[in-house]
């Protein structure tokens, strides 16, 4: 299910007054391909609710350039939503999900293996309230940018 921010901080409340575990993660989801599904089914596996934020249009063309994204937000956000490991997502404007963590304060936040916790942004809002940040695997040779230069190459 697609929410607003305020939505998920609504619901996400509730859930963790039920005592549920809170995975959060983040990214622009661009094109889907394997390496996203081991990752959101690996982040998945760490709690109870799997949310995850998805940059919105503005901000994926701040951080990738002009001729991205190749599909718009919500229809990445609804794509995202359908599959099996997510529960929630939630667009979002900024280039770092910072913001939307500090209003949603998950147990956990989870990055790919191409990240490394003490570079992220993110991690001193998570930890300052109370919550963990976990590097998950990689899953090599699998990327958007990737797959996008293979089509243009064709």
């Amino acid at each position: 299910m697609v929410l607003t921010k305020e939505d998920a901080a609504r619901i996400l409340a509730d859930e963790k007054k039920a005592g549920k575990k809170i995975v959060f993660t983040n990214g622009v989801f661009d094109i889907l391909h394997i390496g996203h599904l081991r990752y959101l089914q690996e982040a998945g596996k760490l709690g109870d609710i799997l949310v995850v934020g998805v940059n919105s249009d503005s901000s994926v063309k701040a951080l990738k350039g002009s001729d991205r994204p190749v599909n718009g937000e919500n229809e990445r956000a609804e794509l995202l939503a359908g599959l099996k490991p997510v529960d929630y997502t939630v667009i979002f404007a900024e280039q770092t999900p910072v913001a939307l963590l500090e209003t949603l304060k998950p147990h956990i936040h989870v990055k790919g293996g191409d990240y490394r916790k003490e570079d992220l942004p993110e991690t001193a809002v998570v930890e300052k309230n109370g919550g963990e940040v976990r590097i998950l695997s990689f899953v090599p040779g699998k990327s958007t940018t990737g797959i996008l230069k293979k089509i243009k190459g064709a």
